[in-house]
């Protein structure tokens, strides 16, 4: 069975209130994105790897492979003008049958044993994403007032989001719709039910400019 993974990293940095993309930030003495990608090479050194960028950061990245010595095989590809069209394009270059994983780009303290549950859910159930439960209560807000959630019912979701080819290329047939929050929402359109499997609490999303100092702390400790 052919595996691959989509790796979008489509971050401004705005966020982080600096110029250089979050994905190109120095992480442990390499830009994040290139942590990304070697996780999953980890993971089985087969798997075809396609990362998605900007095109206005296209050449940047090429340049930064070249100063970091970066040579592990992948396609590069133009993303759009919000993820879902990202995605699209990277699914261009995806053939089946098989499986996909859909990765943020900038999640690189995913666990080997995360991305392993993924692919081995899907295989059985066709599709598998990695969810951890809160640990803070939570409130939802309700005009003025607030009131309790049994956070027991609440999951927080990650990425690598895995499907099989077909199934996940037939979702992205569909018409953009701003209610798609990430890719297990456009599959769930086409009717299919989700499959939930347990993440790894370090599989933070870095976005704001903490969130780099968290992962400088985690990463010796995320194999």
């Amino acid at each position: 069975m052919d595996l691959y993974v989509v790796v979008v990293a489509g971050g401004s940095g705005k966020r982080m209130g600096l110029d250089t993309p979050k994905q190109f930030l120095e992480l442990a003495g390499k830009p994040v994105l290139m942590h990304t990608i070697e996780k999953f090479r980890k993971f089985d050194s087969s798997i075809e790897i396609i990362a998605v960028l900007p095109e206005n950061q296209l050449r940047f990245w090429n340049t930064l492979q070249k100063k970091y010595f970066f040579e592990i095989p992948h396609t590069l590809v133009k993303g759009g003008k919000h993820r879902f069209i990202s995605v699209k394009h990277g699914l261009e270059f995806v053939n089946g049958p098989g499986l996909v994983a859909i990765h943020d780009g900038v999640r690189p303290l995913v666990s080997i044993d995360t991305i392993r549950r993924c692919f081995e859910t899907a295989v059985r159930y066709g599709n598998a994403i990695p969810v951890i439960s809160p640990s803070d209560s939570i409130r939802i807000i309700s005009g003025n007032s607030s009131k309790p959630v049994n956070r027991i019912d609440i999951k927080q979701v990650q990425t690598p989001q895995v499907f099989d080819i077909e199934l996940i290329k037939n979702a992205y047939r569909q018409e953009y719709d701003p209610s798609f929050s990430d890719d297990a929402t456009v599959v769930e359109k086409t009717g299919v039910k989700i499959n939930l499997v347990e993440g790894n609490r370090e599989n933070i999303k870095i976005t704001n400019p903490e969130d780099i100092f968290i992962a400088q702390t985690l990463l010796p400790f995320v194999t």
